[in-house]
Parts: structure tokens; C-alpha cells; sequence
């Protein structure tokens, strides 16, 4: 069974085309052995029509009287070098020929019977002399004025140099033929490696990346749909490449994350449990529980950005909208980080608008989530006596259908190359400051979720600036969410 490109490139256009090449060469013998004959045919004919002006109104009553008049015809006959031309009495025998010679018995002259029997009075036959020679004869009859046939004039062409000349076109048509298959065979086959041979390679290099070799390189020949898909499969594996290497940064970062907590608590509940046998005295007790619940959380938020993620890259994350106040719930999220800005002497700085703001209809605990996640951000990266601004706005006249939260930072910033990455996954553009990398693809994630949107400029030593876009709730979004 044929298989692959070739098999069905060799069972469609192949088949085809020897089927057509076929058809052509067949039809072009066909027109010419048609043209051949029919002229053949017309030489004859012409020639025969000349009884019709010689033997007009002939009112011999015998055939002997015919054959005298039919002789001296034939004997002046002006195309003798063309055709051989014969006498025939009433009874189809020859008794004369243009020739001279006497005409053997046993040819064929079933013509004249033919003729005899026909309204036209004439024959075309088609035979073989005893000899062997093909011919081509054409008879007509001559009748008197009583209509009796008297006898028949026929005139005989040999067809082998007619024959030999179709034998040698034919056999050029047929030679054409095959020199046609053979180009389209050499030039489809030649345009079949092409494909194929590019598309193995590319299969192959495919083969090696899903086993996880990204450095395979696809050498790109031509530039066409298979010289795209070389470079769209060689940035592929670079992606791919680049992706592996952040995922295992980000294993490698989460691994540190989660064990700088648990040897915290590992540590504290030994020192705790070695001195149990002993008075402990207050403040050692409270440092320690303190540091155990305080790392606690901090796994705890690990976990949950870890999960979060997860939900995110499954689809299995949902939301519980509602109603609500949106200058609230940031209101709250500040409250929380106030105390963590004053203890790393950071300024945390935050005017609450005295207007009223329109509601926006989302899940609160995501949205705090997304505030705490670019919140903590900024003040990871935000330097001591640095500066965290954070802004709501409002704009009925230029903007109706909108909240903007803006947070400002005074840190690091992050380099340009860096900036289009920053929200993909398992991507740390700093890898000097703790983190897992996710957090804030998971904030991006979450906002687009709430058909919002987050955008971030930054510059490399003038600090990053996080924009939050979220729309009010409307009467036809919220049926739509309901939905």
C-alpha cells in the first residue's frame, strides 16, 4: 500500500495524468488516421464524380456497348500515375484496367454488389489484393435510361504509403507521449522531494524537541510555505527552549522559596521543643511563634499563588461576582500593607478620592489578590525611603465606562528587553529579589477575567508604573455575567 505524500501524489495526479496523456495520444492517432482516410476517400470520390458528366443520359442497352465506352474512358483517364482504375460489366467482373493488366478472379470485388444494392449507386471498401496490399476502392455503377446497370466504373488506391506514414506518426504521437509522462514523472518527482524531504527533516527535528532537545537547528532551503514552517518550528524550539529554562529557574526559585520558611519553622520548633524541659522564657516564646505563624503564611501564599496558577492554566478558575465597592476593597488591601511599608521604611503614599465611585461587578477576594500582588511588588522593588504611589480614578466626562488604579513605584524598574515578558508565566526579570515569577501573570490573568485590563511601563532606574483598568458594572454586563 502506497503511503505518505508520494503515494497519494502518485495515486491522484499521476493516474490522472497518464489517463489524460492516454486520452490525448489515443485521439490524436484517431484524427489522423481519420484525416488519412477521409482524404483518401475524397480523392476517390472526386474522381468518381466525373461519371456522372461522362455517362450522362447513356442509353446503351448492353454492357458490351458500355464496356466500349467505359475503355476508352479508362484509356484516357488523366490521373492513371494517382489510382488504377477498372472496368466492371453487368455481372462484376473486371474486363478492363487502367494498367493493362489482366485482373486476377479471385479478388475482392464485393463492392459491386454493395453498390448494386445502394440508393447512391456507389460503394467505399476497404481490403487486401491477393498479393497482400492494402487498398482503398471506390465503384460506382452506370445504368441506362431504363435504369438497368449496365455495368461500373472503380477506381482502386493503394493505402501502404498512406498506412507506413500513420505507423511513423503514430509512433511519433506515441513517443511524444511518453517523453510528456516522462518530464511530468522526472519534474512532479523532483517537486515531490522537495516536499518531502524537507518534510521529514522537519519531522524528525519535531521528534527530537518533543523529547526535549531545543538546540536541533533546521536548515531552511526555500523560501516558500515549507521555508516558513522551518522558521516558525526553529522559533518554536526556541521558545520552548527559553520556556524549559524559566521553568526550571522558576522550580529552582520556588524550591528556595519554600525552604527558606520551612527551616525557619523547622528551626524555631526544635529550639522550642529542646528548651520545653526547661522554663522558656516569654520573649524567646513570642519571637518564635511569631516567626513560625509568620512563615506559615507565608507558605500558605506560596501554595495559593501555586494553585491560582494552576486553576488559571486549566480553566478551572471561577469567579463569584458580585457587587461591590471597589474604593473599598483597595481601601482594605492598603490598610493591610500600611504597617509592612512603615517597618522596611518605605513611604506608602495614598489620597482616597472623596467622591463617589460607581460599582464594579467582580470576585472581591480576586481583586484584593491582584492589589496585593502588584502592592507587594512594588514595595519588593521599591528601595528604602522610596516612595509607593498609589491612585484611583474616576473620569465621568472622558472616560464613563472605566476605573483606572494606578501604582507608582520609586524602584529598580525593569529593562527593556525584559518589559513585553514580565507577565508571562515562570518569567523574573530580577533574580536577586525572592519571588516566585508568577505572581503577576496570575494578576494579569485574573483582571482579563474580569474584562480588564493591566498595563506596565517602567524604565531601568526611574521605577515601574502598574495601570489596572476595570469597567463599572452596567445593567446589560451584569445579566450577560448572570447568564
Amino acid at each position: 500500500m502506497l503511503k505518505g505524500i508520494t503515494g497519494r501524489w502518485i495515486l491522484s495526479t499521476m493516474l490522472l495524468t497518464v489517463l489524460i496523456i492516454i486520452l490525448i495520444v489515443t485521439g490524436l492517432i484517431c484524427g489522423t488516421a481519420y484525416l488519412f482516410n477521409n482524404e483518401v476517400e475524397r480523392t476517390l470520390t472526386t474522381a468518381g464524380s466525373e461519371l456522372s458528366s461522362v455517362f450522362e443520359n447513356y442509353e446503351a442497352d448492353n454492357s458490351s456497348a458500355f464496356s466500349a465506352g467505359a475503355t476508352n474512358y479508362v484509356e484516357n483517364f488523366q490521373h492513371k500515375e494517382q489510382m488504377e482504375v477498372m472496368v466492371v460489366n453487368s455481372t462484376g467482373r473486371i474486363v478492363f484496367t487502367s494498367t493493362g493488366f489482366s485482373y486476377d478472379e479471385n479478388e475482392d470485388t464485393k463492392d459491386f454488389e454493395a453498390a448494386k444494392n445502394s440508393k447512391n449507386g456507389y460503394a467505399l471498401q476497404n481490403s487486401t489484393t491477393v498479393s497482400g496490399e492494402p487498398v482503398t476502392s471506390y465503384i460506382r455503377i452506370i445504368k441506362n435510361h431504363n435504369g438497368y446497370a449496365v455495368g461500373a466504373v472503380r477506381y482502386v488506391v493503394s493505402t501502404a504509403d498512406v498506412n507506413n506514414r500513420m505507423i511513423i506518426i503514430t509512433a511519433i504521437i506515441i513517443f511524444a507521449g511518453l517523453l510528456t509522462l516522462f518530464i511530468i514523472i522526472l519534474s512532479g518527482s523532483y517537486f515531490i522531494r522537495s516536499i518531502v524531504a524537507p518534510v521529514r527533516e522537519l519531522s524528525k527535528t519535531a521528534n527530537k524537541i518533543a523529547h526535549g532537545d531545543f538546540s536541533t537547528k533546521i536548515e531552511k532551503r526555500y523560501n516558500d510555505e515549507i521555508g516558513d514552517l522551518c522558521d516558525a518550528i526553529t522559533d518554536m524550539a526556541k521558545d520552548l527552549e527559553a520556556t524549559e529554562q524559566m521553568k526550571n529557574d522558576f522550580i529552582s526559585r520556588v524550591s528556595h522559596e519554600l525552604r527558606t520558611p520551612l527551616t525557619a519553622i523547622k528551626g524555631w520548633a526544635e529550639t522550642m521543643q529542646l528548651s520545653g524541659r526547661k522554663k522558656l522564657d516569654r520573649r524567646t516564646f513570642d519571637k518564635g511563634m511569631g516567626v513560625i505563624i509568620k512563615e506559615s503564611g507565608r507558605l500558605t501564599g506560596i501554595v495559593e499563588e501555586l494553585l491560582d496558577f494552576s486553576r488559571i492554566q486549566t480553566g478551572r478558575m471561577v469567579l463569584i461576582n458580585e457587587k461591590l465597592d471597589i474604593l473599598a476593597e483597595l481601601d482594605e488591601v492598603i490598610y493591610m500593607l500600611k504597617d509592612r511599608a512603615v517597618n522596611e521604611n518605605k513611604h506608602l503614599i495614598y489620597d482616597e478620592p472623596v467622591e463617589i465611585f460607581p460599582p464594579v461587578y467582580g470576585d472581591r477576594n480576586r481583586l484584593k489578590q491582584v492589589f496585593i500582588n502588584v502592592i507587594d511588588n512594588a514595595l519588593k522593588y521599591t528601595p528604602e525611603d522610596g516612595v509607593v504611589a498609589i491612585e484611583i480614578k474616576y473620569d465621568k466626562k472622558t472616560d464613563p465606562d472605566i476605573i483606572t488604579i494606578t501604582i507608582t513605584d520609586t524602584g529598580c524598574g525593569i529593562a527593556a528587553e525584559d518589559l513585553p515578558k514580565v507577565k508571562e508565566k515562570f518569567y523574573k526579570a530580577n533574580q536577586k529579589i525572592n519571588g516566585s515569577g508568577i505572581g503577576l501573570a496570575v494578576a494579569d490573568e485574573i483582571v482579563q477575567l474580569h474584562k480588564g485590563k493591566l498595563d506596565i511601563e517602567s524604565g531601568v532606574g526611574v521605577g515601574t508604573t502598574v495601570t489596572i483598568t476595570l469597567p463599572i458594572l452596567t445593567e446589560n454586563r451584569e445579566s450577560k455575567d448572570n447568564r
